[in-house]
Parts: C-alpha cells; structure tokens; sequence
C-alpha cells in the first residue's frame, strides 16, 4: 500500500539515461525516466539567448521581474499573501484552475500548466515508485500559480512565475538576463537590476546584505512568487505530512542560481545542504519532463486523488 513518507530515502544516486524515444511518448524506457537532449522547441533546455518569438517574451518577462522584485515588494506580498484568506479550494481543483495559464517565464513550453504537473509527476513515479511523496511533491510544486487567478489576486506573471532569487542582497550575475548587452560604442542596453531600486541601496546591495552567514534560506526573502506562496499554504496552514526535502523543493525549486550555478551557498545551513540534494534530483524532472506529448488526465487522476486522499486536508 502507497503510504506518504516521513523520511525521504537519502542516498539514492541518479544516473543520466539518454537513448532515443518516440516523440509520441514520455521519454521512459526499462530504466526510467530518459532527459531528452532537446526542448519541445527542438532547442537545449534553459536556452535565454536563441532568437526566437517565444525568447522575445521570456526576455520583457525578466526585464519587468528584475525592476519590480524589491525587499520591500516581497515583505509585503508575505504579509498580504500570508493570510491565506483569499479562497478554500482542493488540489485537484487548483491543478485544473491552471488549465487557463501558460507560463511566461518559460522557454521551454507553452503548454497548459496542469500538463506540466503531471509531465513532471509521472516522470518522478517511473525512477522512484516507492516515494509517493515525491510524486504528490511533482504534483502540487506549481500550484502556487493559481496567484494569476481572478480569485486569488490575479497578480501579474512577473510576480508570479520565474526564476527566484534573494531580495536584500546584491543580485548574484548568475541570475538570468542579469548581464548588460553592448549595442555600439554609444549606446547599451540597461542591465535590467540596475532599474531596481535596491541595487544602488547600501543596506541591499552588498554579498551578505540584510542577512547572516549560514543563517539559513528560511531566514533568507525570496522574491515573491509562486514558490513562496505555495509553501506558506502547505506548511502554515495545513500543516503537511511531507518531508522536510519536500517542503524545500517546493519553496526553492525556481531558485537556478543555487541549485544549478551554486550562488549564494554562503546563506544554507545544514538542513538546506541536506535537502539541496533532493531539490537537484527533482530539477531533472521539473526540467526536462517538459514536452508536447500529453497525460491522459483521467488515466492517472485516481492515483493522485489517492495521494490526496492520504494528506486529508484543503489548499486554503
């Protein structure tokens, strides 16, 4: 029987699998779940910088996140968001409300969000079975975007979706569209951080800013979005059975900077260097699950409304 495990299973290596599948099927073979080479685009992964339609948006996305994510901006959406008044809903019902939005964030799809989910859940469940908590974890990671809905804010998609990072610290140049862009001897392209605010604040902008050495990513304010807001909802409100690996993948699983370029690891303590190991695990399948191909919702909607089932609470 599927139970919700208090205590991931550490020690669990991955290895990289790539051999060729038909691009009408999810990229699983005997193995498990195979990361393709390329995006649903016929691009790498991740790619900021191809001239395309899709990047032009992606690119206006990060130029409008990178002006507006203050420390300021972010304490207030904590304390307004925090209160978890706006609406009670089920997950189920939070998954099909994100029928309705494409994330502008993304290069890398431009599918319904609720395909996304379960893309990444089912791949999770083909490598780790036994982990049901990494698979409701796959679920629910993006469930914090229904913050676009009407009835919970309807907050622009730069408040939303996106990479995260700390606000009340200098903006590490890992960051995506971080970098200045050189048009001619005259003329530059204004580095997008350097329209906000903070950058130029004393208080905000040098390495350690606002916060300690090892003091913890849960001291730590991220910009505000989808992460953040969904964890409130899981581990304040309806204090969840899922692992502490599972709460971190879910705050953190937007912040590339730290678990993919390995920025600003002077903030982690123990704990977060622990779950860190995880959240890289689960990366793989957040990432490169993303495709054309479609779940049949109504074929695996009954093992997740078991999963469901077993945390018997409300997304408030």
């Amino acid at each position: 029987m599927t139970t919700l495990t208090d205590h991931p299973h550490h020690g669990v290596e991955l290895e990289e699998k790539k051999t060729p599948a038909d691009e009408n099927e999810l990229m699983v073979d005997a193995r498990g779940f195979v990361a393709p080479d390329n995006n649903a685009y016929g691009r790498t992964f991740r790619d900021y910088d191809v001239e395309s339609t899709r990047q032009k948006i992606v690119e206006e996305f990060y130029r409008i996140n990178h002006i507006n994510q203050t420390y300021d901006f972010v304490k207030r959406m904590r304390e307004e968001y925090g209160k978890l008044s706006r609406v009670e809903m089920s997950i189920w019902e939070c998954c099909e409300l994100l029928n309705e939005f494409v994330d502008e964030s993304d290069p890398d799809l431009d599918e319904p969000q609720i395909e996304h989910l379960l893309q990444t859940a089912e791949a999770i469940r083909k490598d780790y079975p036994n982990e049901d908590w990494l698979h409701l974890t796959g679920l629910i990671h993006d469930l914090g975007k229904v913050l676009l809905h009407p009835s919970f804010g309807e907050l622009p998609q730069w408040a939303v979706v996106g990479d995260i990072y700390p606000a009340g610290c200098a903006f590490d140049e890992s960051i995506v569209h971080h970098k200045v862009i050189l048009l001619n001897i005259l003329t530059l392209l204004p580095q997008y951080f350097k329209e906000n605010p903070d950058y130029n604040n004393p208080a905000y902008n040098t390495k350690l800013g606002v916060y300690t050495e090892g003091c913890g990513l849960n001291n730590v304010l991220m910009s505000w979005g989808h992460d953040d807001y969904l964890y409130w909802v899981v581990a304040k409100e309806n204090k969840t059975t899922l692992p502490s690996a599972g709460l971190f993948i879910i705050r953190y699983h937007s912040f590339y900077a730290l678990h993919k370029a390995g920025a600003y690891k002077y903030l982690m303590n123990e704990e977060d260097i622990e779950n860190l190991k995880w959240l890289k695990i689960f990366n793989k399948y957040d990432l490169y699950s993303k495709s054309k191909v479609r779940v049949d919702v109504e074929k695996v909607k009954p093992y997740y409304l078991s999963l469901i089932e077993k945390v018997k609470r409300r997304l408030n």
